[in-house]
């Protein structure tokens, strides 16, 4: 285990340097001038704008601008801004609010989306069932903006029950409105996985050999058969996990919240490559540790499942 976790770790050296290079040549090709978006529609002064072009090396090939990023990087710098603030300042800024968003609604989906889909498939084609399949249907139908809108004014404006936007109240006022919003689409996902792996899980040989030999209903189900179905639920978590810790541009738009999703929308309507980069360098390691601790997981939950 602890081999595989080394080479699993020392993967992440070239996959990191493989997309943030991928990140920065498409950033690079996004047209105009950084240095003139700064000024806004007013025309910028050639002067100070040779000085930045040539502070933050604009006017050097691709490959030069790259290896002066990934320097820094490799020296735990992430760059500044075009304006000149450290980029890590940013991320301190605004990242505690998307983790803290991330992991609320990755609660709301683990929780409420296992429990409705065990309940589904234990009372298939009963009252249960037709409820969790028709209203996680319509959850993945309708979009997020929709959602959140509907959200807003039915909750925050007529109950008056959460804050309409913003994060001034804290957690977890000001974020349980927004976190079911964005777990919506993926809770009624893993409600209808559940709902199938389960159902495979209970027709196996296994689960009757564990009912014949007169195992509680409640053990054959808790620990045999929602074991081996959790498997591919853990793996779509892990890759929701890396997506939510990324920041919802929609859902931090729609309410307000001064998230990395927003900052990076941000950033790549002004052409800051820096942050856009240093940011998709950051969510790159989030993905490739989510993804090891779901590889890990594996074994725990499948004793067959071994890493040499």
């Amino acid at each position: 285990m602890g081999r595989y976790v080394a080479r699993r770790l020392l993967q992440v050296i070239p996959v990191v340097i493989g997309v943030t290079f991928i990140i920065f040549c498409l950033v690079f090709a996004l047209p105009g001038d950084p240095i003139q978006a700064l000024a806004g529609d007013k025309r910028a002064d050639p002067n100070i704008a040779a000085i930045l072009r040539a502070h933050y090396h604009l006017n050097e090939p691709l490959y030069q601008q790259y290896w002066h990023y990934i320097s820094g990087v490799l020296t735990g710098d992430l760059g500044e801004t075009y304006n000149g603030r450290a980029i890590s300042d940013i991320v301190s800024e605004r990242f505690p609010v998307t983790v803290k968003l991330g992991l609320t609604s990755f609660a709301l989906e683990a929780v409420i989306g296992i429990v409705a889909g065990i309940f589904s498939a234990l009372k298939k084609g009963k009252f249960i069932d037709n409820v969790v399949l028709v209203s996680t249907l319509v959850l993945i139908s309708i979009p997020v903006f929709v959602l959140g809108s509907v959200l807003q004014l039915e909750f925050g404006v007529n109950l008056k029950i959460t804050p309409v936007a913003g994060i001034e109240h804290g957690w977890p006022q000001s974020y349980i409105l927004p976190a079911v919003v964005l777990a919506s689409t993926s809770m009624a996902y893993i409600a209808r996985l559940v709902r199938t792996s389960m159902m495979e899980s209970v027709r196996a040989d296994y689960v009757r050999t564990a009912i014949a030999k007169g195992l509680p209903t409640r053990r054959v189900i808790g620990v045999h058969a929602m074991r081996n179905s959790l498997i591919p639920v853990v793996t779509f978590l892990g890759f929701d996990l890396g997506a939510l810790m990324g920041g919802a541009i929609i859902t931090e738009r729609v309410f307000n919240m001064p998230g990395i999703g927003g900052q990076l929308a941000q950033s790549v309507y002004l052409r800051e490559r820096p942050v856009v980069v240093g940011l998709v360098t950051l969510l790159v390691l989030i993905y490739l540790v989510a993804n090891l601790l779901v590889d890990l997981l594996y074994a725990v939950l499948d004793p067959r499942i071994r890493y040499e």
